[in-house]
């Protein structure tokens, strides 16, 4: 039986290694595009990469979703029966600094590969994936799901409903199989060294080993549904099994505070934590040092205050749900961080 091939824009991210993994132990045959940079940035992906000469299903291409030449050449040369469009430029702090690149990236990005698959007339061959976000759906009740009304409250949200819509746009208009995949936070220990589950822990575990002094972070009561990405990327690849696309929430139903995720990971690096003070002034103290401070600078123009997806629509449709636990979730994220402070 001919193997399967599938295209990731986005490898080298989180997503992308840990889907790259998944379709391989699928027997697929698996191509990633990497942006070119003056130093390597796959890391993530470098245990499954070998040299093309030996025989191998994972292969990786340079690329760019900001070129559409480069798009066009790797979709024609590939012709894959499935593309997962993980590119991004993800961090939202970042999209109000830059937001025409986050832009460029995520929207138009999104343009760029479902115009190749039309203009290729591949509309019958490609599956095509769009990495959506609960960031779209902004300040909207908890809990959200596919019928929610989007409310985007940055530049990179807004970006992602320029590429959901225009996903939906071209799966009506010229028939292409094309899902939104509307996805909650997500971590794991691939996550980025700037986002904040990332940074809670590492910096904790660096702070108990006596590497750092103090953490700053931004808004403490922000709530976030964190679900881990290797149960994620399962959902991606159900919804591209489907004899019809659509669009799916995927989440885990649950939700914590960053003050909250702050104790559980203390909890289980068993750091007896006690917090004093208010608001802005709002202090977490460790042996009576003070570890962890709030600094205006990491709070968003506008906040996005509570997140929580309902994942009713997948789990009936694709048969998904999530297996991994937040305290497992931790768990694996300190085991990795330990592990790398050890060597």
């Amino acid at each position: 039986m001919k193997k399967k091939i599938a295209l990731i824009f986005g490898v080298t991210g989180q997503d992308g290694a840990y889907l790259a993994r998944f379709l391989i132990k699928k027997n697929y045959i698996v191509h990633g595009v990497k942006r070119k940079s003056s130093s390597l940035n796959t890391s993530r992906v470098d245990s499954i990469y070998k040299d093309p000469h030996n025989k191998t299903n994972f292969f990786l291409h340079y690329g760019d979703v900001t070129d559409s030449l480069s798009v066009l050449k790797i979709i024609s040369n590939l012709k894959p029966n499935e593309i997962y469009n993980l590119s991004a430029q993800s961090h939202v702090s970042v999209s109000f600094e830059m937001p025409e690149y986050t832009s460029n990236t995520n929207a138009l990005g999104a343009l760029r590969i479902l115009d190749c698959i039309k203009t290729l007339k591949m509309e019958k061959k490609i599956k095509y994936y769009q990495a959506g976000t609960s960031e779209m759906f902004g300040n909207a009740k908890p809990y959200q799901n596919e019928k929610t009304n989007f409310q985007p409250r940055s530049p990179y949200a807004a970006s992602k409903l320029y590429a959901h819509w225009v996903t939906v746009n071209y799966r009506e208009a010229y028939n292409i199989f094309a899902c939104n995949g509307i996805l909650f936070n997500h971590e794991s220990p691939l996550r980025g060294e700037t986002f904040v589950t990332k940074k809670i822990i590492k910096g904790l575990l660096n702070i108990l080993n006596g590497k750092q002094s103090k953490l700053y972070l931004g808004n403490l009561y922000s709530k976030r549904d964190w679900g881990h990405a290797s149960d994620y990327v399962v959902a991606m690849w159900r919804m591209l099994q489907k004899k019809k696309a659509d669009d799916y929430v995927i989440a885990t139903g649950n939700q914590y505070s960053v003050k909250k995720f702050i104790s559980l990971v203390a909890h289980q690096l068993k750091m007896e934590i006690r917090w004093k003070g208010r608001g802005i002034k709002e202090k977490c103290y460790w042996n009576n040092k003070v570890i962890i401070q709030i600094d205006k600078s990491y709070f968003r123009p506008t906040e996005v205050d509570s997140l929580k997806g309902d994942f009713s629509k997948a789990r009936k449709k694709l048969g998904w749900k999530p297996k991994i636990k937040i305290k497992e979730l931790i768990k694996d994220m300190i085991n990795y961080e330990t592990h790398n402070i050890l060597q």
